[in-house]
């Protein structure tokens, strides 16, 4: 697999919980060189160590490897997240080498523009009550302790990492019904700033959509599904896997289409 980018995107690491998969992601930076690193948000869980912190010698790895790759020869961009809001507040800043934005534009070497940012500013768009917003939440994190269970036994027995949360979303309908919100949102926002596309993170599901000309991309996660949005020196998007095994999940679609995640079984 291609180990050098000319941009890398991820975002949901979620750092400081049970969940991150900081191992693999520690072992993805390691092995990769990029031009530009773009962290679109949830890196550090902030809102959840406020409640129980679990921050291992591998999380700590992984901030001292992007504070390392910053004062070298990449351009580290840090677009906070909801989860990591905080660190909105020093926008417009520059820190230990790493540039701090709301969000920010990204042009590829093939000259097309893309809107990159969280995504949590179409949480109110997609329409989600507060109730099932926390009956959400609450399901979510039952999932999080099961996928590693899962991948627990899986391990055991030899087997590959394997989302069982991935597996959920694009099997249940109202999870899917929303990820198609959420991504028509993004694409109509990029629209109406005569973009090429929008690239983002949030609903932790890695993702190509193409409608109308208009790209978008979602880098997924590192919590369950532990991928990354790549750009190559061509200006080509890929989307990638990194755990225990390594494979490239899609390429953008040239035309019109929709490219989910897949995981290995």
């Amino acid at each position: 697999m291609q180990t050098h980018f000319r941009a890398v995107f991820i975002s949901d690491v979620h750092l400081g919980t049970k969940a991150c998969q900081a191992k693999h992601l520690l072992d993805f930076l390691n092995r990769i060189t990029v031009d530009t690193l773009y962290l679109v948000g949830d890196i550090i869980d902030l809102q959840e160590m406020r409640k129980r912190a679990h921050f291992t010698d591998d999380h700590q790895a992984v901030i001292e490897r992007v504070l390392t790759m910053a004062k070298k020869d990449t351009e580290v961009i840090y677009i906070p997240g909801n989860h990591d809001a905080f660190f909105r507040q020093f926008v417009g800043q520059r820190l230990s080498g790493i540039d701090i934005r709301l969000n920010t534009i990204h042009t590829t070497a093939n000259g097309r523009r893309f809107h990159v940012s969280h995504g949590d500013e179409f949480d109110q768009m997609v329409k989600i009550s507060p109730l099932m917003l926390a009956i959400g939440d609450k399901a979510h994190g039952l999932m999080l302790h099961l996928n590693q269970f899962t991948n627990a036994t899986r391990r055991f027995f030899g087997l590959p990492y394997w989302s069982l949360a991935g597996y959920l979303k694009s099997h249940i309908g109202k999870a899917r019904d929303f990820i198609a919100r959420f991504e028509l949102a993004a694409i109509k926002s990029a629209r109406s700033q005569n973009l090429d596309g929008y690239i983002c993170g949030h609903i932790h599901f890695a993702n190509f959509q193409m409608n109308d000309g208009i790209l978008y991309c979602n880098d997924g996660d590192w919590v369950e599904h532990c991928t990354a949005l790549t750009e190559s020196k061509s200006g080509e998007l890929s989307l990638i896997h990194w755990s225990d095994t390594q494979f490239l999940i899609a390429t953008e679609p040239v035309s019109d289409a929709h490219v989910g995640i897949t995981s290995p079984v």
